[in-house]
């Protein structure tokens, strides 16, 4: 089942970004979305990287314990190949993917898919985080979710990595990073 407009007939699809820094239920969301999809009985692919094996191997796992079945891949070129007859694409931990994701993205929605992303959109430095600019300025819809500051309970802005590791890639929880505000995450770089 596509999602088509009454009027032509044409499969629409459409991107949307879910984003924010870690721990503000980006994967919940997504998970969310998701399932609503698939109880509508439309055909659902779920896909994230394949170096992200924090909680399982092969599913989705949001922070909270929520899951769903998802397809490893180790580069966003292989979404489109396992794609193939489906309404909607969910894609976990996009800041991983390579920088061939937005035009991928692009690519389903062109052929009437609708594909849902959730991602960091910012990195433990505060940056713009790997593919996330493009697919935020591309989408259709975007949703920015919160976590709250654990050092003053304001909203957070940034995942501030506690650990010590200079590396951008770097999968790690509670033990290795926090969500910090504006003000909590300055005072904290300094």
């Amino acid at each position: 089942m596509f999602l088509e407009d009454h009027k032509s007939g044409l499969r629409r699809g459409w991107i949307e970004v879910i984003c924010g820094s870690m721990f503000s239920g980006k994967t919940e969301e997504l998970i969310r979305r998701l399932k609503r999809a698939q109880f509508a009985k439309q055909k659902v692919e779920i896909f994230k990287p394949s170096v992200d094996t924090r909680y399982d191997e092969v599913k989705v796992v949001s922070h909270e314990g929520k899951e769903i079945h998802s397809t490893p891949v180790p580069a966003s070129s292989n979404i489109l190949l396992l794609a193939a007859d489906t309404a909607v694409v969910g894609i976990d931990e996009a800041q991983f993917f390579d920088d061939e994701l937005p035009n991928v993205c692009r690519q389903l929605a062109d052929r009437g898919v609708r594909v849902i992303v959730a991602g960091l959109d910012m990195d433990y430095l505060g940056n713009p985080f790997g593919p996330m600019p493009q697919l935020l300025a591309s989408a259709e819809y975007v949703t920015k979710v919160h976590a709250i500051c654990v050092d003053c309970g304001q909203l957070a802005y940034v995942s501030h990595r506690t650990a010590v590791d200079k590396n951008l890639l770097f999968l790690g929880e509670t033990d290795s990073y926090k969500p910090l505000c504006r003000q909590c995450f300055n005072t904290a770089k300094k």
